[in-house]
C-alpha cells in the first residue's frame, strides 16, 4: 500500500499481483468530504456498479446480503 498525492490530496494505492487499486473513498473524501461518500453510496447505480465489480473480482462475495442492500438502494429511507 502506498499514498500518492493528486492535486494536493493523499490517495491510497494498493498494489496487487495482477492489478493495482486506487481508493475511491480517498478520492471522494478529497472532493466533497464524508457527506458525499454516504450520498454516493445511497445511489442505486453505484450499488449496481459495486455488485458487478464484486461479481468479477470476489468469488466469496455474499450475494444474499447484497440482494437486500440493492433492494433498498435509492429509497429515501436507505442509509
Amino acid at each position: 500500500m502506498k499514498k500518492i498525492k493528486v492535486q494536493g490530496h493523499k490517495i491510497t494505492v494498493i498494489f496487487g499481483k495482477e492489478r493495482d487499486y486506487i481508493s475511491l473513498t480517498d478520492m471522494l473524501r478529497a472532493k466533497d468530504g464524508d457527506f458525499f461518500i454516504s450520498d454516493w453510496l445511497r445511489n442505486r447505480n453505484t450499488i449496481e456498479f459495486l455488485g458487478i465489480w464484486e461479481r468479477i473480482n470476489n468469488p466469496n462475495f455474499n450475494w444474499g446480503e447484497f440482494a437486500i442492500i440493492k433492494s433498498h438502494a435509492g429509497l429515501n429511507s436507505y442509509n
